[in-house]
């Protein structure tokens, strides 16, 4: 079954057509590692990391790389402001090597909790400096750069196509300099640093030698130069956010398809942004929920994850807490039909619910309509043992331990019901009733604790 995937570059769906079927070459973007991931990066994260299992279930092989930006992510777009690994350092009173290595762990460590496959290739910037510095030399010796007091720049006014990752209204913007500040030594606005000079007066403790003096590399060298040691000058697949598109993703074509003359990757795919109060998440913002903060409140971290399935991976999804409960609910749900088939006796999967399901994900990773699917095979009269070989394929992709054993003081959906029908009773004043649900739910070996936020139920 082909996969059909929304290319941001042609700006249409595409069957994927491979350059070496089965092998799918995928680059996704990863983290800065200054500070904590939020759920809103990893919402690209999940998205991802569907798209790496759709493959496999589709029968390609994916042959993933992923980088980690520890150095030249400056906190500007427009090249300018600090390192955003100086300013990480500088805050918590470490080195930034320190840094890197802590965010990076934790990084790693939520990955796991979300179910997230590893890449079969994890690259530090910091490791990959000679292949920037010759990415460089390359763009260098074609008469695509130039020199300023602070760096050398890629001149964008000499690729005719520069841009055409975006929309001419969006390109027109950042000719005008409307979301790039403003560099007088820059010839146009959309020019780019690929190699930064160490200001002379700063002490910055991540910079090396180069030839055209001592520095760093500008932040969108290191994706082009690793994607292409590892997949080659042109591969399949080039992953990331929305967010990606207008600066990092528009620089990094331009830098490899100067170098090379050859096309960069055939296929974008971007996430949409994760909302909430009707705005982007962001560490800029402050306050950005952590995977730590879902756990503070009692959600596992698959609960996020059922919860970025709940839309289309090119939708914006509105993050709340009470749409987090709800996703919490219903991945209960789930696992309790999947464990109480998963007692049946094995029996041969429906083809039709497979066939449904495959095909949900073969239309650019519709995860909405193949969650529908699984409800579905759920409510039908397939015997349980078919339900649990269907969920079984279905897991395989989802990702969400529908058949880990229930924990101890996980609440039963019949209990759930029980309390929600007594808080019912309780907004009408009907405390006969509430006291006889009370009972009910006592008799089944919980114990009813009332707060201001409605009733919990506590295991006895």
């Amino acid at each position: 079954m082909p996969l059909r995937l929304y290319n941001s570059l042609t700006r249409s769906k595409e069957d994927l057509g491979p350059l070496a079927p089965p092998r799918v070459g995928l680059y996704t973007c990863g983290p800065t590692v200054y500070n904590y991931q939020h759920v809103g990066n990893y919402r690209t994260y999940v998205f991802e990391d569907l798209l790496v299992r759709t493959l496999k279930l589709l029968g390609y092989a994916p042959y993933r790389v992923m980088n980690v930006t520890d150095v030249g992510h400056l906190t500007s777009q427009g090249d300018e402001g600090e390192d955003k690994m100086e300013v990480g350092a500088a805050r918590e009173g470490k080195t930034a090597w320190e840094v890197a290595a802590f965010y990076t762990d934790a990084f790693l460590a939520d990955s796991k909790a979300l179910n997230l496959l590893p890449p079969e290739v994890l690259c530090r910037a910091t490791d990959h400096i000679p292949e920037q510095i010759e990415l460089v030399r390359r763009l260098e010796a074609k008469g695509l750069t130039y020199r300023t007091s602070d760096g050398v720049y890629f001149d964008t006014a000499k690729l005719p196509d520069y841009g055409k990752l975006m929309p001419r209204e969006h390109l027109e913007g950042l000719r005008s300099g409307a979301r790039v500040e403003a560099n007088p030594e820059k010839k146009h606005a959309t020019d780019f640093a690929l190699w930064k000079f160490a200001p002379p007066d700063a002490k910055r403790q991540m910079e090396w030698d180069s030839p055209w003096g001592r520095g760093f590399p500008g932040w969108h060298a290191e994706c082009s130069a690793m994607a292409m040691k590892f997949l080659g000058e042109t591969f399949d697949v080039h992953c990331g956010g929305v967010d990606h598109i207008p600066v990092h993703h528009t620089n990094e074509i331009a830098q490899s398809e100067g170098a090379t003359g050859k096309p960069f990757a055939r296929v974008w795919l971007h996430g949409e942004f994760l909302l909430m109060n009707s705005a982007k998440m962001a560490k800029s913002a402050g306050g950005f929920v952590k995977l730590s903060d879902l756990a503070d409140k009692g959600f596992s971290p698959l609960d996020y994850r059922y919860h970025c399935f709940t839309a289309h991976y090119r939708k914006q999804l509105d993050f709340t807490w009470e749409s987090l409960e709800s996703s919490k609910t219903a991945r209960r749900r789930l696992c309790e039909a999947a464990r109480a088939a998963a007692a049946e006796p094995p029996k041969p999967n429906c083809a039709e619910f497979s066939a449904r399901f495959r095909e949900a994900l073969a239309d650019d990773l519709n995860a909405p309509a193949a969650l529908a699917v699984v409800w579905d095979a759920l409510k039908s009269d397939l015997p349980g043992g078919a339900k649990r070989a269907f969920l079984e394929e279905a897991e395989s992709v989802l990702a969400l331990d529908l058949f880990a054993p229930a924990p101890d003081d996980a609440v039963p959906a019949e209990v759930a019901e029980l309390l929600a029908v007594r808080d019912a009773a309780r907004k009408n004043k009907d405390f006969a009733e509430s006291d006889r649900l009370r009972k009910a739910v006592e008799d089944l070996g919980w114990t009813v604790k009332d707060g201001k936020d409605g009733a919990k139920a506590v295991k006895k």
